[in-house]
């Protein structure tokens, strides 16, 4: 009998990820950023808002400051992905969780409540550590989200907390 070769190269399938905010400026260009730094090779992600403002340039600094780069994100409306199926739609925003549009193949939606950091006024660098602030919380927001999902827990409360 033949013995039949496996090939090494499994066909890994990525789940399908999308950050929603009202802007799509700030918080889910961040969180989209340190998806696709930390676990790209694990996750299709993408981020779009329910009213987009363009990307904010306080939070491209506020990555690049680390490492990852953003610049290149574009600030997109969620109506392109309405017919598109994800495993997890996670709003950044309260505005856009009471807004969020229902998604095909009913999706693990989750909630993560961010204060919104384009709200921050005063100098230059007051403004700037707005961002950075809001931008170490999405981190360990996006660290235990990769955890939870590579070992399949759950979080305790209903919004993703």
């Amino acid at each position: 009998m033949k013995k039949q070769r496996k090939d090494n190269a499994e066909k890994i399938v990525k789940k399908k990820v999308l950050f929603l905010c009202t802007g799509n400026s700030a918080r889910s260009q961040m969180a989209e950023g340190f998806l696709r730094h930390l676990a790209g090779d694990r996750f299709l992600v993408a981020s779009a808002g329910t009213h987009p403002a363009g990307l904010n340039p306080y939070a491209v600094e506020a990555m690049r400051e680390i490492g990852i780069d953003i610049s290149h994100h574009v600030s997109e409306r969620v109506d392109p992905y309405l017919g598109e199926r994800f495993d997890r739609v996670i709003t950044v925003c309260d505005r856009a969780k009471e807004s969020c549009p229902i998604f095909p193949g009913a999706p693990k939606l989750m909630h993560w409540s961010f204060e919104d950091p384009a709200a921050a006024t005063g100098t230059f660098e007051e403004r700037l550590t707005a961002f950075r602030k809001v931008r170490d919380q999405i981190e360990q927001r996006v660290r235990g989200f990769i955890e939870q999902e590579a070992t399949g827990t759950t979080p305790v409360s209903g919004d993703g907390r």
